[in-house]
């Protein structure tokens, strides 16, 4: 078992009848200004968009992530865990796996928002190659706080791809992903 309490994790693509527990993080994570069902399901006939899941080895849900596939550009348009998860790898997990996927549907740049009192998630993009490259101010509706905008230089870059390997590496010591 892992120093931080889950020791695998599963990852597979989103589907409908992932909503309903997807919806629960989501308010639990968002608080009244979350996504909708109908959002959620929306996304899942989008062809732009691209999410997944990650599920503990007893079957429960602990979190959730998606992208936009616009030409060579990926939006990481949510992500989110479950609170009694946090701090446990699995958000990080997920980033991994967007990355993966961007890898293969050759997606050179990423892209995000995230607020700027979020120092857990501003350091995880950043050990994932994310700068900030400026602010939405006022971004979120239930507090008028500002997003930061980040992005990566292209990830097929040597510098950046050696990067994600070390990482990946890294985190396969700490969680198992399957």
């Amino acid at each position: 078992m892992s120093l931080t309490g889950v020791s695998q994790i599963s990852i597979t693509r989103m589907s409908s009848d992932d909503v309903e527990e997807v919806v629960k993080i989501e308010e639990e994570a968002y608080g009244e200004h979350h996504w909708s069902k109908s959002s959620f399901y929306d996304e899942m006939s989008n062809n732009l968009a691209h999410y997944y899941t990650a599920r503990t080895s007893n079957g429960e849900l602990a979190g959730y992530a998606g992208t936009w596939h616009i030409l060579d550009e990926g939006h990481i348009t949510t992500i989110a865990v479950k609170n009694n998860y946090l701090r446990q790898h699995i958000g990080e997990a997920l980033i991994v796996k967007i990355l993966e996927d961007c890898y293969k549907e050759k997606i050179k740049y990423l892209t995000l928002e995230v607020r700027e009192s979020n120092i857990p998630a501003i350091s995880l993009y950043t050990k994932y190659g994310f700068t900030s490259l400026g602010t939405r101010k006022g971004y979120y509706q239930d507090n008028n706080e500002s997003a930061l905008i980040m992005w990566t230089e292209n990830i097929f870059y040597d510098k950046f791809k050696t990067k994600f390997d070390e990482n990946k590496e890294k985190l396969k010591t700490l969680i198992e992903i399957k």
